[in-house]
């Protein structure tokens, strides 16, 4: 199955696209933004074409081909989410690294107006079924796998107890606690 054929049936259908930055210039990637898929109310951007480029990991130094996704609800899928995408994955290229689960992106400050969320963190698509994690070699000729980034948006508190306790106690937390991750207006777990 290829990529995009892998998206679509658990996001929903293409809805719209961009290929260009704020200036009009290409992007070495696209970004999508799919809606109703197997989650209601639920819009999931994400890059298609970052895993295009053959990123490093900083443990193994493995080469890791991936596509990132940001999903909220659909009411608030208006916000700057696409330009925060692009943001992410154009630093992830200049840097030739790869996101690794439990990596932290920020505090930067809050992602969205009077949001107590302030940082991203990367993690298995888990509101999915476990296949949706990885897109395969797929019958049109790509013979690598593409790992699928899920970024959860989190608090400061929250960035401070995965760098203090690491990622399998924040991701124990998160499983005890089921907060809604995938709204970027949550109140952190951990202040």
């Amino acid at each position: 199955m290829n990529l995009i054929a892998h998206l679509e049936s658990r996001l929903g259908p293409i809805r719209h696209g961009w290929n260009t930055d704020p200036d009009g210039g290409p992007m070495p990637f696209t970004i999508v933004q799919c809606d109703g898929g197997a989650l209601p109310g639920v819009t999931t951007f994400a890059t298609v074409g970052l895993s295009d480029k053959h990123l490093r990991s900083r443990t193994s130094g493995k080469g890791i081909h991936q596509e990132l996704l940001i999903s909220v609800p659909s009411e608030q899928a208006d916000g700057p989410f696409p330009a925060m995408l692009q943001q992410i994955a154009e630093g992830l290229l200049a840097e030739e690294s790869a996101l690794l689960r439990g990596d932290v992106l920020g505090p930067h400050g809050p992602i969205l107006p009077d949001s107590a969320l302030e940082a991203f963190y990367a993690a298995a698509p888990v509101h999915h079924d476990d296949d949706f994690a990885v897109a395969g070699p797929s019958a049109d000729g790509r013979p690598f796998g593409i790992v699928l980034v899920w970024l959860i948006p989190i608090s400061r508190g929250e960035a401070e107890f995965v760098a203090e306790q690491g990622w399998t106690a924040f991701e124990t937390e998160l499983e005890r606690v089921q907060p809604d991750l995938i709204d970027p207006r949550r109140t952190g777990l951990i202040r």
